[in-house]
C-alpha cells in the first residue's frame, strides 16, 4: 500500500468539531485504554427509535483509531469485525471503550466495546485491524 497523507481539517464525522452532521466525539486516554460517551439521537435511528448499526459501528471504529493516535500511530482501517449483542435507544447514553491490544510495525489489531451508561451491559464490541500510515 502506497503512503496516505492523513490530515485533519476537524470535518471528520466521528470526531469533527466543525461538522455540523457529525458526531462530536471527544476522547479520554489513560493507562492504555481510550474512552468516550456517546448518546444519539433520533437523527441517528434506523428502525423506531433504535441506533443504526453503522452508526455504533462509526463510534467503535474511532474508538479504535483514537486509541491508536493516543499511543502516537496515524493508522487506517483495514477490516473492522462488529458483534451486536443488544440495541441503543436514541437518547440513550452509553460509553464506548477502546484499547490496542497486538502491536507491529506494519499492523494493530484494537478492540472497542460499547456499553449502556445506565447498567455497564455490552450493546457492541468489535475488533479491527489497523495499518499505520507512516
Amino acid at each position: 500500500m502506497d503512503p496516505i497523507r492523513l490530515d485533519d481539517d476537524s470535518y471528520c464525522f466521528a470526531c469533527g468539531k466543525k461538522n455540523d452532521c457529525g458526531l462530536k466525539l471527544s476522547f479520554k486516554y489513560s493507562e492504555g485504554k481510550l474512552r468516550t460517551e456517546f448518546t444519539p439521537s433520533k437523527l441517528h435511528q434506523g428502525y423506531k427509535d433504535i441506533t443504526h448499526g453503522g452508526i455504533i459501528t462509526t463510534v467503535l471504529d474511532e474508538a479504535m483509531i483514537q486509541a491508536a493516535i493516543a499511543e502516537g500511530i496515524l493508522p487506517v482501517t483495514a477490516e473492522i469485525d462488529v458483534r451486536f449483542k443488544k440495541p441503543l435507544m436514541a437518547n440513550e447514553e452509553a460509553v464506548a471503550e477502546a484499547e490496542i491490544v497486538k502491536k507491529s510495525s506494519r499492523l494493530l489489531e484494537a478492540h472497542a466495546r460499547l456499553l449502556k451508561k445506565a447498567d455497564g451491559s455490552v450493546i457492541a464490541e468489535a475488533y479491527s485491524k489497523l495499518i499505520p500510515s507512516q
